[in-house]
């Protein structure tokens, strides 16, 4: 099957919003009172962020080069992050309603930046109303089909029980939730009745604008079939949609043109913070999230670039020109907080992010280096106020971001590696005849690299994205770099 994947997203640098927790407009009625917005995020709490607040600082985003959003999940929920969805057809009220999405599309359409939404399928919670209806009326309920109940509870000997805490005696829940959680109700997908409902929300979503989903947990849909149906009607509407798959680790079978166009490349993120980071990593911040606790490994110049390499050679170079890149999401610790708290390092590695093949995403406040450790912290409410730090580390991140979007070498193409001493990478990209070249070094410690004859000749020094120090040597044979520093060259 051939690989077809959106044009605009090998050129996109997404932003990924955590609706309740970037900005809140006073022009959305408040139903009551919230967490104050900058004290620390609690499991349950709300700090009232919502889309007209995404709408008011939609400037911001532009003039730091941002053409596309992805949205944690906005359909009516009761949590804050609304991965139990009770209504997929209406956005939260608490964000807005159905009218502060459609003036968020708009507003973001006008400024030339697409819009992907959350689709969370696999499971809902237990305020989706089919699922109320079960709880109310047990097997009498004509949606009993619609989720995975035990057979006592389809024959009407007991009522399933949904509360989050059970007494031994009280027996099983009688019904399947994802990860066991009673709050999430798994959806019974092979009920065409389910599947259709299903379909029916997705259509209507996309026909009302957006430019494509994120897709949760989508291999804990059983139902091999769900997935190119999914991408087939999709694409029937708008044939530019980016589907994005959330698996964390390397499958490339999910990429071969029916299912997804792309995966959240957790594996490159581990692999820059691993490389960056290195002996600094805060384990203890790591071991709040599975992945990162399991996974993240201190990585050398030669094992970076060895990982950069595979990822890039496991997919059609079509698909790998769109991976979702990121270093950081609302599923993990900050990469500041993983990596030590260093915002040198934390620029190392947004560096090589914005650098590297594949679609770039910065979590929300990654920009002005915020912190945090595993959920809920890696979720805190974006200051009201950003200090000097904060700005300087945005100017920073404003200028990579644009110098990607200039310089075709630094977002199309693939790579070649060109030196690995220590700690030290120096990759150079090429695209439409021009060339970039990208030289990080993530030690304590100054080293000198000698690179292939003629590597770094014609090429210019991009002062904006220089990190500490380091210089090409007088007859260019050489980089010179002081400790933990970054150089970008480029012909154009």
């Amino acid at each position: 099957m051939s690989v077809d994947v959106p044009a605009w997203a090998r050129d996109a640098v997404f932003y990924q919003v955590f609706p309740d927790r970037f900005a809140a407009s006073p022009r959305v009625p408040k139903p009551g009172p919230f967490e104050p917005w900058d004290a620390l995020p609690t499991l349950h709490g709300y700090k009232g962020g919502d889309l007209l607040g995404i709408v008011d600082r939609m400037g911001e985003l532009v003039d730091l080069g941002i053409t596309a959003l992805y949205l944690n999940p906005v359909f009516a929920a009761a949590s804050n992050h609304r991965y139990n969805t009770y209504d997929y057809l209406a956005v939260d009220p608490l964000l807005g309603g159905d009218a502060a999405l459609r003036e968020l599309l708009d507003e973001a359409h006008a400024r030339d930046i697409r819009v992907i939404l959350d689709g969370v399928f696999n499971h809902v919670g237990r305020g989706f109303w089919p699922f109320h209806h079960v709880v109310e009326s047990g097997a009498a309920s004509p949606y009993r089909d619609w989720f995975y109940l035990d057979d006592d509870v389809l024959a009407g000997r007991r009522r399933i029980l949904h509360q989050d805490h059970l007494a031994p005696e009280q027996g099983p829940r009688g019904y399947r939730s994802w990860w066991d959680v009673p709050s999430l109700p798994k959806l019974r997908i092979e009920n065409p009745i389910v599947r259709e409902y299903l379909m029916g929300s997705v259509e209507h979503w996309t026909r009302f604008g957006i430019d494509g989903w994120r897709l949760d947990v989508p291999a804990d849909i059983e139902d091999p079939t769900f997935w190119p149906e999914f991408r087939r009607r999709v694409r029937a509407i708008n044939p530019d949609a980016y589907l994005v798959g959330e698996i964390w680790h390397d499958a490339p079978e999910w990429l071969t043109g029916d299912r997804f166009d792309a995966l959240m490349n957790y594996p490159l993120g581990l692999a820059i913070l691993g490389f960056i980071g290195g002996p600094h990593i805060d384990r203890a911040i790591a071991a709040g999230q599975a992945d990162y606790r399991n996974s993240l490994v201190d990585l050398d110049g030669h094992g970076f670039a060895e990982r950069v390499t595979r990822g890039l050679t496991l997919h059609d170079p079509a698909t790998a020109a769109v991976q979702f890149n990121l270093i950081g999401s609302h599923d993990a610790p900050r990469a500041r907080s993983v990596m030590g708290e260093d915002l040198v390092r934390l620029r190392l590695a947004q560096l090589l992010l914005l650098t590297l093949p594949g679609t770039p995403s910065i979590y929300y406040g990654d920009e002005i280096g915020m912190s945090g450790g595993a959920d809920p912290d890696c979720r805190r409410a974006y200051p009201e106020h950003v200090d000097a730090v904060g700005r300087e580390h945005r100017a920073f991140v404003r200028d990579a971001v644009h110098a990607r979007r200039r310089h075709a070498a630094l977002r199309r193409g693939g790579v070649t590696v060109l030196a690995t001493t220590g700690r030290t990478v120096i990759l150079e990209r090429v695209a439409e005849g021009r060339r970039a070249v990208v030289a990080v070094n993530a030690a304590d410690q100054s080293c000198k690299v000698v690179v292939p004859e003629g590597s770094v000749d014609g090429l210019r020094h991009l002062a904006a994205l220089g990190i500490g120090s380091a210089t090409v040597a007088h007859d260019r044979r050489s980089i010179g770099f002081g400790p933990r520093s970054a150089i970008v060259l480029v012909d154009d």
